[in-house]
């Protein structure tokens, strides 16, 4: 049965969102101050922590078994129709928050705490929302390790936003395999004997230069992208030991796994022409799956912020993508990341001038809008069954769920790091218009 409260609800979150702003403005900036890397975000969740119990809000630690991943609750978690408010909080190592992760947890955080008085009185939502903290997206797949975990199982949709140059209901993300080849050969003197040597290091070059001439052969849209880790010790021994790390990226999952084959026969060829060894070890981290595209959910995000910003449709493409473990989460449910434009255009992402912008004018108004997107469609989720089916429907149009362990071996757990003692508890301050933007 189709809801006829869109209107009231949607009137309520945005007042709830306009009280709350000074407080996620406040929090936007803590994190852009202390940024932190994937799986050592100890001190971004005690501020999850602290802005949370402030409203009263008990958070569970360690979802997963992972130390900071987290999940609070609002509703009931058993029964009736299921949202997740999915929030990312790590940094990129140089730049800080050059991906804008800081307004993702603002904005998650604000869609959450305004749904919070939704829950109360006669007229309460049905179901719940959990908001799930999801550590390490920047490198370590924290929401593939939570789907293993089974964190994300039993929800109707999950929802995020993420920061970029245009207002895109819906976007691409391309699928990302990691491999490191390990090529080894047999040290001589390079000047006396080097013909008792093999070199791994004309093993590592030629397979790099075979795969730059792969590039040629390839869609567009498919991205090869390498470094070397190790090349030999000194100039007069041959090099016993050379290593490769590629990155794959691809807009399907057949792609890529397709770009693995051809990479991994590089590889193979290169060792046999040098005459040397080659390890090839694949995904030591989690493989990122490309974004299965809901429009339905999409197209009511848009909707929700019609007379606020002018919301690209969910077909508008970019040529070139980068990659997010939120196509993992996709794949198992109707899911949306939309894209809420902060500044100019021209500012590239992973960046220092990305993370900056985070702190202007517009870069508040991107938390408000999109904490007001997201729990606008969080809470329609919930009271509109004919959204929630058609939202599956499209979801099942693109095929059954995927777990990436149907497609390869998984990725081992990484050994996460134990947090500094003490961990302190953040002092979030109301931000004061004007100071200096560190």
């Amino acid at each position: 049965m189709t809801t006829t409260t869109y209107v009231p609800i949607a009137s309520r979150v945005r007042a709830e969102v306009e009280t709350l702003l000074p407080r996620l403005e406040a929090f936007s900036r803590d994190l852009y101050l202390h940024p932190e890397l994937g799986y050592r975000e100890f001190r971004s969740v005690e501020a999850f922590v602290a802005e949370l119990a402030a409203s009263g809000i008990q958070v569970e630690r360690g979802t997963g078994g992972i130390p900071t991943a987290f999940t609070a609750q609002l509703g009931s978690r058993t029964s009736g129709p299921q949202v997740a408010i999915t929030a990312e909080y790590d940094a990129l190592p140089g730049v800080g928050h050059g991906c804008g992760h800081n307004v993702i947890a603002a904005s998650s955080l604000g869609a959450f705490l305004a749904l919070a008085p939704l829950f109360e009185g006669e007229d309460a939502l049905p179901g719940g929302v959990t908001l799930i903290g999801t550590p390490a997206e920047e490198g370590g797949g924290g929401k593939e390790l939570l789907i293993q975990a089974g964190a994300f199982d039993g929800y109707d949709a999950a929802v995020m936003v993420h920061p970029g140059g245009h207002d895109v209901a819906a976007g691409p993300s391309a699928a990302k395999r990691q491999v490191v080849a390990t090529f080894r050969g047999r040290t001589a003197h390079a000047a006396a004997n080097p013909h008792l040597g093999r070199n791994a290091l004309d093993g590592a070059v030629t397979a790099y230069q075979a795969i730059a001439q792969l590039r040629q052969h390839i869609l567009s849209t498919d991205r090869v992208h390498g470094v070397f880790l190790e090349g030999g010790t000194r100039p007069n021994i041959v090099p016993e030991r050379a290593v490769l790390e590629f990155f794959l990226r691809s807009r399907t999952i057949e792609g890529v796994l397709a770009l693995s084959e051809r990479v991994e026969a590089s590889f193979r060829g290169a060792a046999l022409a040098a005459g040397v060894e080659v390890d090839i070890a694949w995904d030591d981290e989690p493989i990122y799956l490309p974004h299965r595209i809901n429009a339905t959910l999409a197209e009511r995000y848009a909707a929700a912020l019609a007379d606020r910003r002018e919301v690209l449709p969910v077909q508008w493409v970019a040529d070139a993508v980068g990659s997010s473990d939120i196509g993992n989460v996709s794949h198992l449910l109707p899911t949306i990341q939309p894209i809420v434009a902060i500044g100019d255009p021209a500012i590239p992402g992973h960046s220092r001038e990305r993370a900056d912008s985070t702190q202007t004018p517009d870069g508040v108004r991107a938390i408000a809008d999109s904490a007001i997107g997201l729990a606008i469609t969080a809470a329609d989720v919930l009271v509109d069954s004919d959204l929630r089916a058609a939202a599956w429907a499209d979801f099942r149009e693109h095929g059954a769920a995927v777990r990436v362990g149907d497609l390869v071996p998984l990725a081992p757990w990484p050994d996460f790091p134990a947090p500094p003692e003490p961990v302190a508890t953040p002092t979030i301050h109301p931000f004061t218009p004007g100071a200096h933007h560190a």
